[in-house]
Order: C-alpha cells, then structure tokens, then sequence
C-alpha cells in the first residue's frame, strides 16, 4: 500500500518530530507542500499542543500528524486532544503506545511508531500498528544502534505492514535505496533544518551548512540514552566526563537545558545542535517545498539513470 493510499499525501515523505523544533511552524509548509508534517508534541501541555494544531489547520487543510513522545507524564490528555482536534496520524516514540492504540484507531487515527529494531518492529506490528518507521543510527537526536541500510530491510522482511525508512537520506539517491530496501517511504529530518521555514536560529542553520560527514558525535551510550548531534565544546567535554566514568548526574547537570540553548538562543558552543550524519550533504537554505521537490524530482532521475553492471 502507497502512503497516498494510507494516508492522502502527495510526496511519501514524514518531516521528523525532532523536539522543540517540530511546531506549525514547519509542520505546517511540509504538508502543505505535499509530505506529512508531524508537529512533535514533547515538551508540550496540553493547551499548547491544541494551539499548534489550530495553527496547522490555518495553513493547511493537508494531512498532518503529531508525535508521541510516550515517556511524558501527559499522553492521556494529548490523546484526547488528537483525538477531539480530528488529527488523522499519530507517530510514536520513546515507549509503548500499546495503552492508547485502540483508542486512537477507534478514532480513525493511524498510529505509526518508530522503530530502531526488528524486536519491536514486530511487537508494534502485533499490538495492531498501521505501519513502521525504521529509523537507523544515522540519523540525528536518540539514536539505536543499528545502521539504516542493515535495519530497513530487515524489519521490511521481519513484517506485513508498511515501512517507511529514515536515517541518512540527503538527497534523491538516499530516497531510491530506501525503495530498494522494500520501503514505501522514508522519515527526514536534518534536510529540513536547513529549510527557510524551520523555527531554529540562525546560528543552528549555519552549524548544519558547515557539517562535514565526521560532523557528529554519539554521546550518552553509558547511561542507554545515545544521542547523536553536531560537535561543539560542550559536547567535547561530555565525552572526557563519559571517559572517566563521570556520574549520571554530573552528565545531566551538563547537559541541563542543552537542547534549548540552541534551538531557542542559537548557542552552538553550550547546545545541544542534533543533527543526523547526512549533514555533510547540506550546502542551502531552501524553502519547505523545494527541499520536497528537489529530493524527489532527483530522485526519478536516479532510478531513471540507474544500470546495474554485472
């Protein structure tokens, strides 16, 4: 099944829930422009969530979906919220949607978590979920330890529901392997940092245009958390804390507030500027809906291109 099927959308392509980065703001010109914009919901009360929605709807009457960070005290109420502003997809992280599920189907809502492994690739599948997003260790924020072109396709084989792949596609060559992995469509994220339409300072843009493919860095592996982001000072220090056994707490006091310092203040020397490694790829600022065309217009003329020599 084709996600225009699924879902009504013209490109088959998710912009990433990526936190506090994620809002009507760039929700809102992705669906518009053809894809799914997904506003990320963590962090997020209630009445807030409810005010991003209400701001897609001002600029689109496309689809849209919201996610699910699972690990928040306040899922019930945004379940009910999704449910009572009539969202139409709902993505997953970071937990076990399996206590909302029912309800959300019930609702005409399809629920898509993501995955970084096969295990729970198949457990979402039996607990009724309507298709999966693989996502590799390429890819940028909370990461799994698997790599993207190893992990697609076997979670496409390991189940019957749609898959969609994400982690490491920058442009219309990254799109065609996914294809060829068996997925019916991928998740981005870090390509659309760059976009004129992201709400991130631009400071942050800036950091993404100057990444190199040896960019980013994996941190938090000792404590279970591993994050993948842009190296900086700050992140530099982690890493000798990391390497002398530092404890959770010393970790997280320098990390406090990490993420906010650059999504909102635009410090790339203190924050935490999560990016995936495809950032490399990235070389302008483009608007939502040429960063959708470009991927995909690329795309065709890979596959069209494409001579496999024996």
């Amino acid at each position: 099944m084709s996600l225009k099927d699924l879902l009504g959308i013209e490109y088959p392509i998710f912009q990433g829930a990526m936190a506090r980065i994620a809002t009507a703001a760039l929700a809102g010109p992705v669906s518009e422009a053809g894809g799914l914009g997904i506003i990320g919901s963590g962090g997020l009360t209630g009445d807030q969530l409810r005010a991003e929605i209400k701001k897609v709807k001002e600029m689109t009457d496309k689809p849209f979906g919201v996610n699910l960070m699972l690990m928040m005290h306040n899922i019930p109420e945004l379940v009910d919220i999704i449910i009572e502003e009539g969202v139409k997809v709902v993505t997953t992280g970071a937990g076990n949607p399996a206590p909302y599920i029912d309800k959300l189907k019930a609702a005409g809502v399809k629920v898509i978590p993501v995955v970084p492994s096969v295990k729970l690739a198949k457990k979402m599948e039996a607990i009724g979920a309507d298709a999966i997003i693989a996502e590799g260790m390429e890819s940028g924020g909370h990461v799994g330890e698997t790599s993207t072109m190893s992990l697609v396709p076997q979670v496409v084989s390991a189940v019957n529901i749609p898959v969609l792949g994400a982690g490491g596609v920058g442009d219309g060559r990254g799109v065609v392997a996914m294809y060829a992995f068996g997925a019916v469509g991928i998740q981005a994220g870090t390509i659309f940092l760059t976009a004129e339409e992201c709400p991130v300072p631009p400071s942050f843009k800036q950091a993404v245009l100057d990444a190199d493919d040896t960019a980013t860095v994996v941190t938090g592996r000792k404590l279970g958390a591993p994050v993948r982001s842009i190296k900086n000072p700050m992140l530099a220090k982690y890493i000798e804390m990391e390497n002398r056994n530092a404890t959770r707490d010393e970790l997280e006091e320098l990390t406090l507030g990490s993420l906010s310092k650059a999504v909102y203040e635009g410090d790339m020397e203190n924050g935490s500027v999560m990016a995936g490694q495809i950032a490399g790829m990235l070389h302008e600022i483009k608007p939502v809906k040429q960063i959708i065309t470009d991927l995909f217009d690329e795309a065709e003329e890979v596959l069209k291109n494409l001579t496999i020599v024996y």
